[in-house]
């Protein structure tokens, strides 16, 4: 037995029954109030928040004095249990980096790695050890608020990124200062919530389930995650929350998983909304014997857990084990030696200028330029532009959501970023009214249009029932293409959105997402020729509304989608393939890929499969090629296609480079119709691709 079981049942041993129980409370206290509930034991963990949807707005009451203060009535307690302090720390701390779903769109899980070292290393300043992050819930209805916060539509990309979050806050070594224990959430399947509204139940099949909504999970727990977070929703008539199969049997039992499991804002008590427990008392029961450790503000395990125990609803052993799950993320998290945050870090680690630098990469490598008619960009031999649109003045609004400590000072307004940055000689002139626009535009020589949702928009609870531009923007976007000058058109967005007559007026688009802190600065810089945009949608953008949930890993029906015939698949009113496919993202130079090669016609543990990628543009640019396959017969359906691997890769102009890619035997398992986890033999497809609707295509037999 290591120093840290040996640590946690020598507490186990001392704590009354109490004190057990107010491990695993979490409530939230600001300021100086509810002292005597600390002092007491009563609390394992604080939540540092004002609100369940505090990442609507913005909260400076976060410091490392306000935790030492709370951290210092713990201490007082009679065992001196130290307390874990956890906040949404989801895309930085005060160097707001871009939205989860803009990183995935970086394709790049090294910067997705940096970008949460930097978090934690910001935010263990301030006291806080613990983030509600990553989530991992895969995504693939843009009505859904919260699709902002994660990685996008497929399995493989977001299980890259879960491992790489995890490694960025956690470390080699989650008790080092500068480290965060991370929380993998929403655990699951809460992102095919119905018709895309928060909190909405979820009818999802074992299959699916395993295949497409554990996987992020599996990774998380693989790269060590020290805590799950259990989900808000109903899945398949059972609420995550009290879900004893998925968060002990699967959890626990199959990965192997040892942290803890915290609930959702209140998910426990809500246990009796759903309609299975009969009273908190029963809720807390339900939630404690399915595998939850630690209640997340709603009081239930507090009140209720004592006389659970006594009256035989729960037993002292299952008390113990959750207990015993949190004080060993303590442990491993260093709380007992180092309890309190020196004041000083936050002088020295906050908003550095290696944290800035790092943030206006992420901004650069993560916008997609989705349209370039005639090479209109970079903007070059333009000598007056008009910058228009609601954006213009943009700062915090830039951020996105679930920024509580980022503040809109510390970013650089986009019209002083773009005066900063535009070539000498170059006039700039900024218009945030449609009136004032549309007359400066006709003596313009070309226009860039910033149009898109603020961030209130998108997050929990911000569902939208019309994936269209905000209203108006459509029209100003209209009324300024009817003018006759080049219009570039730039969105900033936390989803997806339908934008086909927006893209058909327009000469460029480019999806800059909610950037964050720098994200003026990079799309000045892309703009104008300063950067190369890199980026790859991890979504598949709709042309309608009507077509979510909308993904590139459908099944392919009896009758396949196809371009015409009467019997297919298909709408009638528009064309069924997305605006822009799963992957898709341009360049200021152009790829070609041929020559595809295959190892062997007959897979035998591993393929190498490989093309030859040009650079046949006159910039140096970045390509992400990217790895499909099809089993085309299975006990179950199989998907039209499932991204297995990527690559990012750098060319010179006229440089030419073969990428290969190894693929391996159980990059083909999957959950097959009696239930079990493997691999077919049989005929597959493989495709070596710039995105999900195109590619060099091959075959080999397993």
């Amino acid at each position: 037995m290591n120093d840290v079981e040996d640590r946690v049942n020598t507490l186990l041993g001392q704590m009354t029954l109490e004190e057990k129980i107010g491990q695993l409370n979490q409530p939230m206290i600001h300021g100086l109030p509810g002292l005597d509930l600390l002092r007491q034991g009563k609390a394992g963990s604080i939540i540092n928040a004002f609100g369940a949807l505090s990442g609507q707005g913005f909260d400076h009451l976060n410091s490392a004095e306000q935790c030492n203060a709370l951290q210092r009535a713990a201490l007082e307690s009679r065992l001196g249990i130290p307390l874990l302090f956890g906040r949404d720390i989801i895309h930085g701390q005060r160097t707001v980096f871009p939205i989860p779903l803009a990183q995935a769109a970086g394709f790049n899980p090294s910067l997705v790695e940096q970008i949460n070292q930097i978090a934690a290393r910001e935010a263990s300043a301030l006291g806080i050890r613990w983030t509600f992050a990553p989530m991992l819930d895969i995504a693939r209805d843009a009505r859904w608020g919260r699709i902002a916060e994660g990685y996008g539509e497929d399995p493989l990309l977001t299980s890259r990124m879960a491992a790489a979050a995890v490694r960025g806050f956690q470390g080699d070594d989650v008790s080092q200062p500068d480290r965060l224990v991370a929380c993998a959430k929403h655990y699951v399947g809460y992102g095919a919530a119905e018709g895309g509204r928060d909190y909405e139940q979820a009818e999802i099949s074992e299959p699916t389930l395993r295949d497409v909504y554990f996987p992020p999970f599996r990774a998380a727990v693989a790269a060590g995650v020290g805590t799950i977070m259990s989900a808000f929703l109903d899945l398949n008539g059972m609420p995550a929350t009290a879900n004893r199969r998925l968060l002990t049997d699967v959890l626990r039992n199959e990965w192997g998983f040892d942290g803890f499991v915290v609930s959702d804002w209140e998910s426990v008590g809500e246990l009796v909304q759903h309609g299975i427990a009969e009273d908190r008392a029963h809720a807390a029961a339900l939630a404690l014997r399915a595998g939850v450790d630690m209640d997340m503000v709603s009081g239930a395990y507090l009140e209720t857990l004592a006389e659970n125990v006594r009256c035989g609803r729960v037993t002292l052993a299952e008390i113990d084990e959750a207990v015993r799950r949190i004080l060993r993320i303590k442990c491993r998290a260093g709380l007992f030696e180092h309890p309190l945050t020196d004041p000083e870090r936050a002088i020295h680690d906050i908003l550095t200028p290696k944290a800035r630098e790092l943030a206006r990469q992420a901004a650069s490598e993560t916008m997609v330029l989705l349209k370039n008619e005639r090479h209109l960009l970079p903007l070059r031999d333009f000598r007056r532009i008009l910058v228009a649109g609601p954006f213009v003045y943009a700062t915090g609004e830039l951020f996105g959501t679930w920024t509580m400590d980022g503040r809109a000072g510390d970013a650089v307004p986009l019209d002083q970023a773009f005066q900063a940055i535009a070539p000498a000689g170059t006039d700039l002139w900024f218009a945030a009214a449609p009136d004032l626009a549309l007359s400066r535009a006709h003596y313009a020589d070309a226009v860039v249009l910033l149009v898109g949702e603020h961030p209130a928009r998108s997050g929990e609870n911000a569902n939208v029932s019309d994936l269209g531009l905000p209203p108006g923007q459509l029209e100003w976007i209209t009324a300024m293409a009817a003018i006759g000058k080049p219009v570039v058109l730039v969105v900033f967005a936390g989803r997806p959105l339908a934008i086909t007559r927006a893209v058909a007026q327009a000469q460029a688009v480019i999806y800059a997402w909610h950037p964050g802190l720098e994200g003026a600065a990079a799309l000045a810089e892309i703009l104008f020729g300063l950067a190369t945009p890199t980026g790859r949608l991890p979504v598949s953008m709709p042309r309608t509304t009507g077509q979510a949930p909308l993904y590139y890993a459908h099944k392919p029906s009896g009758r396949p989608l196809e371009a015409d015939g009467p019997f297919r698949t298909r709408y009638v009113d528009m064309p069924t393939a997305p605006l822009f496919p799963f992957g898709y993202g341009l360049s200021y130079t152009s790829f070609s890929y041929s020559d595809l090669r295959l190892s062997s016609a007959h897979m035998r543990g591993t393929l190498e499969i490989s093309a030859l990628i040009t650079n046949t543009g006159e910039r140096t640019g970045s390509e992400v090629v990217q790895l499909y396959v099809r089993d085309l017969v299975g006990s179950l359906t199989r998907p039209v296609r499932e991204l297995k691997d990527f690559q990012r890769i750098t060319l010179q102009p006229g440089e030419a480079r073969r990428v290969s890619f190894i693929l391996r035997e159980e990059d083909l398992t999957f959950t097959r119709a009696d239930g079990s986890w493997g691999v077919e033999p049989g005929r597959f497809k493989v495709w070596i691709a710039p995105h999900a609707e195109a590619g060099l295509e091959g075959e080999f037999i397993l």
